[in-house]
This record gives C-alpha cells, structure tokens and sequence, in this order.
C-alpha cells in the first residue's frame, strides 16, 4: 500500500509516548561546516541587503542579519526542514516556507506544503496544501499580503492531481486551484511583473522520475501568463510564439524586468543534429579517435586502425594493460567482442550525465509580454546544463539593466548584450551548481549566490566573491570513524566530496588565523562510502558517485583507482550511485564491492572476482543505473557469511564466501530499496533489514528483524511516525540497543526493537542517512543529509530502568585559570560537570555538593523529566558553601567573582521524589 505524506504530518503533529524517555540525550553538532550544503533559495531584505534568509534543501531555513557573518537556525521547531522556495513579506516579518525540494535530485526531499510563520520563525503554522510534496515557487502581492500565489510542482516519483496553480486571498486560510494540466506535469517556477502584481508567468514542467529512468521533459512543459493575479491562465509558448513545443521541452525558468520584457531559460532535451563528417572510415585513419567513433564503427574499419593511435587511446582511458591494440583486435576478429564494445567498456552512468548528446541551456527572450519569443544566441550554450539541466534551468535579469542577465547551472555564467555572449563568473571559491540569485536593484554588482556549496557573495559582479559558510548544513550520504586517540570521523557528502576531522574539532573561526580548517578534503565529487583499516588508519578506501573508489595512502599521499572492471565483450558491471564498500571485520585486506555482482578482492582492491551472479533482478532500460547492491553486511561470527540488498528489493544470502546464494523472501512489499542489511554482532543467525520507499512515495517505515538467517521475519518499529527508512544499527556491546535513521528523524530502542524512543535532543527533523557507534567512547554518530554530523555520548544508557540513579562523574582537573580574564580579553575557561541520572518519574530534585567532612558546599534545585536527566554544574561554592571551608584553606574568588571547587574529593547528592543516589567527585 502507497501511503501520503499524510501519515508522517498526522504522527508529526501528535504527542508519542515511547516506554523509555531518552528525549534529553543531547547531540552536539560537530560539522563540517566550510562546504556547506545545497541552497535552494535567497529572500534578501529589500531596505537593509546585510540582512537575509537562506533556504537549505534538507539544511532548513538560515537567518543572517550581518551579511552572513553568521547565521541562526529559524526553522527548526517545524514540522520539516525540508525546503523548495520561499517567500517574505519584510514588512510584516512573515516568512511562507514552500517544503520539498523542487530541483528533482535523487535526494530531493518531499515536504508537508506550505507551512506560514508569523513571528518569524518562533511558531509555524499547520500545512496547507499538505498533499504537493515539492514546492517550485511562491510569491507575495506587495499591496496585499494576504494574496499568495503558488506553483505546486508536486510528488517526485508518482503521478498526482494535486500538481497545479494555487491562490489565495485570505492568508491562506483558503485555497483556489486556478490551473491543472494533467497528474504528471506540475508548475516549477512562477514570476511577475515588478511594476504590477496582476500581470504573471508560471512554467509547467512534465517529467517522469523513476528509480531506473528520468524523463525531464514532454509536451506539457510550457509558459503560461496571467492578467488578473493568478486566478485566470493562458498558454502562450504555442507553435507560433518562437518557444519551443514539444516533447523535448523541458524545464524552464523565469524572470520578468517590466511589462514588455521577460527572459525563459530552457533545459532543451531535443537531440543535437549529428554533425557533417561523422564518418566511421574517416576515422581509421585519424591520429585521434574518442569513445564515441567506435559506436558506429565497423570490424574491418577497426582493424584498419592504427595501431598507435589505437594503443594511445586505451592507455589514456584507463583501459587494463592487457587491452591493447593487438591484443583487441584479435578479440574483435574472432568475433569475441565488437567495436561497440570498446566504448561500452567506458561507458557508466557517471559518463552519461556529460555525454549525452541534448541540446541543453538554451536563452529566449520576449519584448512584448510574452506574445513573441526569439533565441538571443547562435548555437547552444554548451558546458552549462550538461544532460541534466532540470537541476538548475534559473535565470535571472538585473532590475537595473535590460540587458544583463544571469544564467545558473553548473557555472554562473552571465551576459550584457541581452543574451547574445556568455562569460563565466565561477571563481575559485565558488562551488558548482547553482539554484539560486539574488540581483541588487539599488547597488550595480552586488550578487548573493545559493549554489550546491552554500552561499557567496559579490560586490564586483563575479570578479571575487566572499564565501559565507557558517550554518552546519553537509549533506552527508555516509559516515565512519577509525580507532586513533582522539579518533577522526569520515564522511561523504552530497557533491562536496569526503572530508576528515577529528572528532574533538571545534567549530569556530579560529582556523582563520592558523590558516588550517580542522576537516581535510580527501576526495572529490559526490563523496561516498569509507572503510578505513584497523591496522592502519592511513590506509582509507573512498570514491565518488557510481563506484569509482580509491584506496588511497593518507601518510604518503598515494592514490589508487580500484573499482572493478568487467571482462571486453561482457555486459559491463552495474553500480549505484552510492556504490557499498565493506572491509572484512576477519582480515582487513580484503575487500568487498557491490556493483550487480558482489565482488571480493583480497589484496586490498588491487584485483577483483565476482563472488556471485547477478544478484538483482537484471536491471531496467532507462537512463539511470538500476538493478544494483546497495548494502553489504559480512557477519563477524563467520568469514564469507555475507548479505546482500538490492535497489529492486532483493536480500540475498550466502554461507560459504558466494560458492552459494540463496534470496530471502520477507513480509515486504516489492521493489522497495534496501536500504541496510546488517548481520548481527551479538547472534550469529540475527539479521536485520531495512527497506526505503522514497522512490516510490511510499513513506511508511520498514524495518524487519529475523532470528534464522531469514527464513522468518518479525516487523519493527511500527509505532513510529511513517517516514523511509535509510539505516540500522546494532550497538556493538548492548545486544538490545538499536537505532534507526529516516528521512526526518533518529529513534533508539533500549529492548530489541520493541519500543522506540525519538531522539531529538539538539537535533531537528532531518534526515539521517548513516549511524555509527565509535566503541572506544560510546559515542553515537549520527550522518544527516542537510545538518552534518551529531555526537552523543551513550553512557548514560546504563542509567534507564525503573530506580533513580546517577552515573558516575568524570574527574575534573583543577585550572588556576577557572574564571579568570584571558587573551586580549577573551572569557577564561570554566568547569562544566555533567551530572547524569535517571528518573522513573517526572518532579523537583535537589542537589547537594559535600566536601570530605560532610559539609554542604553548593545547594540548588530543579525540575527533572520522567527519564534520562542531564544538569551541568559549574564547579561553584555557594557564599554559604564557604563557611564549610576553615579560613585558612578557604579558596579565593576568580576575576569573575565565582569561587571554585579546590583540589579534593567531593560527593554529589541527588534526590527526589522517585529516591536519591550519590556518586563521587574528584578534583585533582
């Protein structure tokens, strides 16, 4: 059964009882902050520029009021943080959050609607619109801010009625659907006229996304205009108009500068027309050949290639060393494989985005209100949108000048002849893929750009920019951690490659005076999955998107591509996007990576062996790789007992190192991704599954758990809010400690799966894509797709149970610099004392700090939760305290006033109404 976002803003929205209240574990963010996250959106204070809001995809919505010295968090009581526009009435200090990301990215989140803030930020209204799932734009009529108008794009993955034009005039108390086309075309981008509200542009987009295939155009991808503010819609990019038609139309973008002018930028996905000598023989005799001639050519022209040129191709692609020129041609003269073959062995779903031969970036212009439509350039725009121009397709036209305009892709690129030439304002410091731009009317050349790296800023039009990357906002896929003291934490993310810190790293600006941010970039592109050996944690294996991993020598800087390669003449090996790697826990040189085949190599990546066949379900015809391993999980009671998921919903089983593979069948429902399978670590024959359906829109949780190497299942977490679930983990030392990570929320069980508590204690509903358990400290890591990484300590688990209790207290060393001024000025440190405990109950309790006579030195108290408690003491003695003391051992004040705990041993009372307990603490 498909079920609506519906479920989760029901579950959202109501109070969960759990029967273990772990709601005060506290999660500290502890970045990576510098690479930012993909921005969606820029609403820009039209009286003051240094004050404005960003709107992060999965990251929620930033404030800055110092032009983005730094930024605050306003969104992070609502019910998603999720977003695709927004809009701000400045006036009134109303913000309309349209949720769910609209760029149609494999990790484009669905939200709740829209959701409205009155105050700024402080409360959020219920949804409206609940059902659209992905917001493309919203606007505001400056007379009346009541009149909202709202381009719905609607779900990703399926078709939906709820797609369409929306208005309202009441504060969207009510809702007027004011134009529909069909259940798979939504509205992506919508504009008026600056000098007149009633006069609008809205862009229909058709498309087709699923797990296997994208189709981002089709004949419903059209401009339409309205005269009377969004309540009546005509189509005016008909055959006639000059605005291409048809069934490679694609996304388009707007942006109006007065009544007459308006630009359309157009993600063309018409084919190119083949090109005038294209021809195969030609090219036998070329000195230069790429992948593409070998398509179209012929055995006997083949084997009239020179050798050379032949042999210089298959060395500068990478081909294996027994590929060369003789050596192909006596495979393809025997018949054992084709010319074809030869650009197939290159061929991945990474190649495709670059290669595939679509028109792309294409600029239109109307100087009559959208009657008539002319390309302003010769040719295409190339290296702009690639093959996957519905990321971006945004325009933007500088209020100032009719003739300047500003096109997002891949780069910024802009123009000042109207469109008619291009230059690059891409910097050095500026990330690719760009989503948004804003264009100061009153200051010629003041830029603030959203891109998939954050935020920057220009004050020369794109000559330099200042990068503006506080908020903690990574978009991480994956996370893991090595065994170092203190350990460092790995993680890959969302376009910005994999990065490595330790885990104490603090996040502040101090690294600008030593010129070295604590996290170190050690890959780029979409960063991925990371092993590390245990033997020597220099030794990482990492890549990027599609399988292309690395084993990489972190002490000497050595690199080597691993991922492996089929046989010539053989289907080549499908991998996923987020390709799965696993070291084997029983001998850290082998290694084991996931394509449509599992593959195993023992000698650190170096060579391969398909331990399987193809363990999906073939794959599907499409443009996206399909039919893939998406999870491996080797037991550590036994070498070569290993499990297997696939995207296509398959989990496979084999007992004797792939000799054998057997599929288990669950309660599930088809086709769903499987997110993990995870061999237990406490029971040989346990074994848990995860299932995700957000390529369905499917958004139920599913997690089952077997106790017989799944030939029998039992269903988990069924209590929980409905969301997809991305990730289990079994802790490593408590057999009946377990986590989940969804799309918008990390639950625990302290009972095998029984019972589930939300974590949230610092954590906004985000999503959360991998979890960890460093089992030196404890320590619970938690990888989110759009807020970075959380750390909590676990310790204090121990603590739950039905009797009041306090865990013991770390020592605390004794600093005469306690309370004292310190470098120019700054705040000297001061103690911070963890005091954990339990409480069955909910009441008042009382602390008491006792020196070794038994004096009371510190008294106060203070409201517990029903649960896990956590109160930071400060390490004072009360003015009262001080007479404990005898006046010649009595300690003295800090410049700050406070007096603090001298050298001893202390004992800490707690008590309340469900009992008392008392633990020790010593400064020494």
């Amino acid at each position: 059964m498909r079920c609506t976002l519906t479920v989760l803003i029901f579950f959202l929205s109501s109070t969960l009882l759990f029967a273990q209240n772990l709601t005060n574990l506290e999660f500290k963010n502890i970045g990576p902050t510098v690479m930012s996250g993909r921005v969606v959106d820029i609403d820009v204070n039209p009286q003051d520029p240094t004050e404005f809001l960003v709107a992060y995809a999965s990251g929620g919505l930033w404030h800055t009021t110092n032009n983005g010295t730094s930024f605050s968090p306003i969104m992070d009581n609502a019910i998603t943080i999720n977003l695709g526009d927004i809009a701000v009435d400045w006036k009134n200090k109303t913000i309309w959050a349209g949720t769910g990301e609209n760029n149609a990215s494999r990790s484009s989140y669905a939200g709740v609607g829209i959701i409205k803030s009155s105050d700024w930020g402080k409360t959020w209204s219920t949804p409206m619109l609940k059902n659209s799932q992905h917001i493309g734009r919203i606007i505001i009529n400056p007379d009346n801010p009541n009149n909202v108008v709202v381009a719905v794009t609607g779900p990703l993955y399926s078709l939906s009625e709820e797609r369409g034009m929306y208005s309202t005039m009441d504060g969207g108390k009510t809702w007027n659907k004011t134009l529909y086309i069909d259940d798979k075309t939504g509205f992506i981008d919508l504009a008026h006229d600056p000098n007149n509200f009633n006069t609008q542009y809205a862009t229909s987009w058709e498309k087709d996304r699923k797990a296997w295939n994208f189709d981002g155009a089709g004949n419903g991808s059209a401009i339409y205009k309205s005269e009377d503010a969004g309540l009546t819609w005509t189509k005016i990019s008909t055959v006639n108009s000059g605005f291409p038609t048809g069934i490679g139309v694609g996304r388009i973008g707007l942006s109006v500068f007065d009544d007459n002018t308006l630009y359309a930028i157009h993600d063309s996905q018409f084919r190119r027309d083949k090109k005038d000598g294209d021809n195969a023989s030609a090219k036998a005799n070329s000195k230069k050949i790429n992948k593409e001639d070998f398509k179209s050519m012929s055995t006997d022209d083949f084997l009239k290639l020179d050798n050379k040129v032949l042999n210089a191709f298959l060395k500068e692609n990478g081909f294996q060393e027994k590929y060369r020129a003789e050596s192909v041609k006596n495979l393809i003269q025997k018949g054992e494989a084709t010319p074809a073959d030869v650009a197939l062995y290159l061929e991945d779903a990474n190649s495709q985005l670059f290669d595939t031969p679509v028109k792309g970036a294409e600029l239109y212009r109307s100087d009559d209100a959208g009657k008539t439509w002319y390309k302003t350039h010769e040719g295409q725009i190339d290296d702009v949108f690639y093959s996957y121009g519905y990321y971006f397709a945004q325009v933007r036209v500088n209020p100032r000048d009719i003739n300047e305009v500003y096109i997002m892709g891949v780069p910024i690129i802009t123009s000042n002849d109207g469109g008619k030439t291009f230059k690059n304002i891409s910097r050095e410091n500026v990330h690719a893929d760009h989503h948004a731009l804003w264009v100061n009317p009153n200051k010629q050349g003041h830029l603030i750009n959203g891109n998939d790296g954050g935020v920057n800023i220009s004050y020369d039009n794109g000559e330099t920019w200042i990068k503006n990357n506080t908020p903690s906002v990574g978009q991480f896929y994956a996370i893991n951690y090595d065994l170092e003291e203190p350990y460092h934490v790995y993680g890959g993310l969302q376009d910005n490659g994999v990065w490595v810190g330790s885990h104490t790293a603090r996040e502040n600006r101090a690294w600008h005076q030593s010129g070295q941010y604590p996290w170190e970039s050690i890959m780029g592109g979409d960063g991925m999955q990371i092993q590390i050996d245990n033997r020597n944690s220099n030794i990482v294996y990492t890549g990027f998107q599609f399988g292309n991993y690395f084993r990489l020598n972190r002490e000497n800087g050595d690199r080597t591509y691993i991922q492996p390669k089929h046989k010539l003449g053989e289907s080549p090996y499908r991998f996923n996007w987020q390709t799965p790697i696993l070291l084997s826990s029983h001998n850290q040189d082998i290694l084991y990576l996931g394509g449509n085949k599992l593959m195993r190599s023992l000698d650190q990546g170096d060579t391969w062996t398909a331990i399987s066949p193809d363990l999906t379900k073939g794959g599907k015809p499409g443009n996206v790789a399909y039919g893939t391993i998406t999870t491996i999980s080797e037991s550590k009671f036994e070498f070569g007992l290993i499990y297997a998921g696939t995207d296509d919903g398959l989990v496979q089983l084999t007992k004797n190192g792939g000799s054998n593979w057997e599929q288990l069948d669950g309660p599930w429902p088809n086709d769903l991704w499987v997110s993990r399978v995870t061999a237990s670590s406490h029971k040989k024959s346990r074994v848990y599954v995860t299932l995700n359906g957000y390529r369905w829109d499917d958004f139920q949780s599913y997690v089952y758990k077997s106790e017989d190497y799944g030939k029998t299942w039992e269903r988990l977490a069924t209590s929980i809010p409905g969301s997809p679930v991305n990730v289990i983990t079994e802790h490593p030392m408590k057999e009946n400690y377990l986590f989940i990570g969804t799309d918008n929320a990390t639950y625990a069980s302290l009972d095998q799966g029984n019972t589930w508590t939300l974590l949230s204690g610092g954590m906004p509903p985000v999503a959360v894509h991998d979890i960890k358990i460093q089992p030196q400290t404890n320590d619970l890591l938690i990888g989110t797709h759009g807020r970075s990484i959380y750390l909590a300590n676990l310790n204090a688990l121990d603590l739950v149970g039905t009797e009041f209790k306090m865990a013991s207290i770390e020592d605390l060393r004794f600093s005469r610099r306690y309370g004292s001024r310190g470098f120019l000025w700054s705040n000297g440190p001061t103690p911070k004392i963890q005091i954990s405990y339990f409480n069955p109950t909910a009441g008042k309790v009382n602390l008491e700090i006792k020196n070794e006579a038994g004096k009371t030195i510190y008294e106060t108290a203070f409201t517990s939760d029903q649960g896990l408690n956590f109160y930071t003491y400060d390490g004072s003695i009360s003015k009262a305290g001080l007479k404990a003391f005898k006046k010649e051992d009595r300690p003295d004040p800090a410049q700050n006033g406070v007096t603090y705990l001298p050298k001893g041993t202390y004992t800490v009372h707690l008590s309340g109404n469900s009992g008392s307990s008392k633990e020790t603490l010593v400064v020494k």
